[in-house]
């Protein structure tokens, strides 16, 4: 086929990949600073508690669709098309949400949304774990990773110019717009499997033991002896083992339940997801208490964490590599500990920017090793895909982030409004889930645990 060199490789696969990571981030948070604007406008009043169940909406669609995007991506072998299915159910959700005249028709876009949501964070994670080999998996989703701080940076600030500027509509077409071009990209990718067929494995060509690239017949017995660095054996290899008997439910949820390793990567996906959801509806208000800021000053101090991101999930994903997700997982948890301790000190604006940048930029380099300890989960079960071992790490990701969204008004009630020190009651909150996971991290994680 045409392009096949390009359109099979590993780079491309990744920058796919990222780009609907970005673009899921996009969708989700362009219309945030915006919902209450739009509820108001709808006449509705206290908005803020409709708010919180939009996003709960998301969220949950993500949690309970993940399950069945993962078996039917393992048991049918393909990635590709969920993936072009997922991108034409968002843009129809775009569109029911910018023209909905009610609030449950908002509810019920948002819903769908996260559906589509999963499918890249199941589906597209497997697809590049398919593609890339074993030796640099971690780099690749380190590097398609970033597109969760490219997307969360660009969404709230293109979100609050384009409802000024053009109204509730403004947001949503550029939402489009993106998941269109994210879509063509979609279109264009050749799975691994299909390259196989050509004479040409991605994987192999991009493994970093190879001197240069180097193409492969189906049936050679090259194929056969390089499958040391890669996921699956390679040549016509790859399709018999494809027709291995895939795990069913309840016999991946007995493995998973039957491996410490795998249930401590849960445990730590669903922590980071509990402190990712849980700083955010508590930031405003404690910016809002001690420096007066308003909501355009709370986006800048967010744009400011994001932007360390941009290298840290790289930078994790390398190390990963080269040093295993244990070191990785258990330093990045272990030294977001002091940062967090300092964000609960009120001295200067600039020192509290500082902190809130450091503790949010080391907190997410744990997301390429989690990422990466799930492929090795996978790779340790026969039957086990890693659609399955990717709906694991989404589940644990939506329960821990779905949790503070259901209970967002009590937690900002109970450990901010109703403690005297609300603010260092969730840092501390904080420190002690994050120094759990740490030593389990250590104890449990990667192939040596520390």
């Amino acid at each position: 086929p045409w392009g096949l060199r390009w359109r099979g490789s590993v780079w491309y696969v990744t920058f796919v990949v990222g780009l609907g990571v970005m673009t899921d981030l996009l969708v989700y948070s362009v219309v945030i600073p915006v919902l209450p604007f739009q509820l108001e406008n709808l006449g509705y009043t206290s908005v803020s508690g409709l708010v919180g169940w939009l996003l709960f909406g998301y969220s949950g669609g993500l949690v309970v669709s993940t399950l069945p995007i993962a078996l039917f991506s393992e048991k049918y072998n393909t990635r590709t098309w969920p993936l072009i299915l997922g991108q034409v159910i968002l843009i129809g959700s775009q569109i029911m949400l910018m023209e909905a005249p009610t609030y449950w028709l908002m509810v019920l876009a948002r819903i769908i949304q996260g559906v589509s949501s999963s499918i890249i964070w199941v589906v597209g994670l497997a697809l590049l774990c398919d593609t890339a080999a074993e030796s640099v998996v971690g780099r690749q989703l380190g590097i398609a990773v970033t597109g969760l701080s490219i997307g969360g940076l660009l969404g709230p600030v293109l979100g609050g110019v384009l409802y000024n500027r053009f109204g509730f509509r403004g947001p949503g077409i550029c939402a489009i717009i993106f998941t269109a071009v994210d879509l063509i990209g979609r279109l264009l990718i050749i799975e691994r499997k299909d390259a196989i067929k050509y004479g040409m494995d991605p994987a192999q060509e991009h493994s970093a033991e190879a001197e240069a690239p180097v193409e492969l017949a189906v049936n050679s017995e090259t194929a056969k002896e390089n499958d040391s660095s890669l996921p699956v054996s390679q040549g016509s290899d790859l399709v018999e083992l494809h027709k291995a008997p895939v795990l069913n439910l309840m016999g991946v949820i007995t493995r998973l339940a039957r491996s410490p390793r795998a249930l401590t990567v849960m445990f730590c996906t669903v922590i980071y997801g509990i402190v990712y959801a849980g700083i955010e509806p508590a930031l405003p208000l404690h910016l809002q208490a001690v420096w007066n800021f308003n909501a355009s000053k709370v986006g800048l101090v967010y744009l400011a964490g994001v932007l360390p991101t941009l290298f840290t999930s790289p930078l994790a994903g390398w190390l990963t590599d080269k040093f295993g997700p244990e070191w990785v997982v258990a330093c990045a948890t272990a030294l977001s500990l002091p940062w967090f301790g300092l964000l609960a000190v009120q001295t200067s604006l600039a020192f509290f920017i500082a902190m809130f940048c450091l503790a949010n930029g080391i907190l997410t380099a744990v997301v390429p090793p989690l990422t990466t300890e799930f492929a090795s989960v996978s790779r340790q079960h026969e039957g086990m895909g890693y659609a399955h071992v990717y709906g694991a790490f989404n589940l644990s990701f939506g329960i821990g982030a779905a949790r503070e969204w259901l209970l967002h008004t009590s937690y900002h009630q109970l450990m901010y409004d109703h403690i005297q020190r609300g603010w260092l009651a969730i840092c501390f909150f904080c420190i002690g889930i994050l120094a759990l996971c740490a030593i389990l991290a250590a104890l449990f994680v990667g192939e040596r645990p520390l």
